[in-house]
């Protein structure tokens, strides 16, 4: 199994994608340690993962508060010894759908704050361990705003330019030590919790919106919560060994080709 023996803690584990990237970590070998600010929504990805034979742990931390975050970085490491996999999933609260120009400024700067303070907290607890140890990986989530000018994300897109770049800053100081950093880019998932609750209000509006999603990717179809988790254990892995300081693609395609209208060509 590729993540054999690996200990990997995962903030914001919430049924939807954080629980399929732990639930993934668990079968590919891992020991899962699941975190949220309210314990009975990690705790439910933790039943799961050891009802189906893996391991896991639940535990309630506030991955904005530096004391909770060593708290428990410190007692998985008493428990296992070692720290090799961490990733930030929590949520950034954005608001979207309004113009910039129309936006208070609140709403537009709280994404960029949450996401930030919680990247930079964990992932700079987590480094100093890994750097000590000599080794681990330190996973970040962000979505196509990142790499390409998307209209009406609000604040969420800056924010994950800001993500992107920390990401890769924290890499070059880190790889001396053999601590990898590595991000994420998603152009969200259709069975993810966000587009199921807009799905229960369906209508012409909603329709267009999903469809136009899949109309910017060349695949014409977007990446489902098994292909981010997919990924998340290869870069977890020593397969990924040499994998650095870079945002991996799993958009789609979305990233390049803003507005690809190009259809399917039949062959004659």
């Amino acid at each position: 199994m590729l993540l054999q023996n690996k200990t990997a803690i995962i903030y914001g584990a919430s049924p939807s994608l954080g629980g399929t990237i732990a639930r993934s970590f668990a079968a590919a070998g891992a020991n899962v340690f699941v975190t949220h600010k309210r314990l009975e929504v990690a705790q439910k990805v933790a039943d799961e993962i050891n009802t189906l034979g893996g391991f896991s742990e639940a535990a309630e931390v506030d991955a904005l508060e530096a004391e909770a975050i060593i708290k428990h970085l410190t007692a998985v490491k008493l428990t296992t010894g070692h720290i090799d996999i961490i990733f930030n999933l929590i949520g950034w609260n954005d608001t979207q759908d309004i113009p910039l120009t129309e936006m208070d400024l609140s709403d537009f700067e709280r994404p960029v704050h949450i996401a930030l303070r919680t990247q930079f907290l964990t992932a700079t607890a987590a480094g100093r361990i890994m750097m000590e140890q000599g080794s681990g990986i330190i996973l970040s989530l962000t979505a196509t705003p990142g790499g390409i000018g998307y209209a009406n994300v609000g604040g969420f897109g800056p924010a994950c330019c800001a993500v992107e770049s920390f990401s890769r800053n924290l890499a070059a100081e880190l790889g001396p030590h053999g601590v990898r950093a590595v991000n994420i880019r998603s152009a969200g998932s259709p069975d993810s919790r966000p587009f199921k609750e807009a799905l229960k209000n369906p209508g012409e509006e909603v329709s267009n919106f999903f469809q136009k999603m899949k109309d910017d990717t060349m695949l014409k179809q977007l990446p489902m919560m098994e292909d981010i988790s997919n990924t998340a254990v290869f870069l977890a892995s020593d397969l990924a060994g040499k994998i650095t300081g870079v945002t991996i693609d799993v958009t789609a395609g979305t990233t390049t080709a803003l507005n690809y209208k190009v259809t399917k060509i039949p062959f004659v």
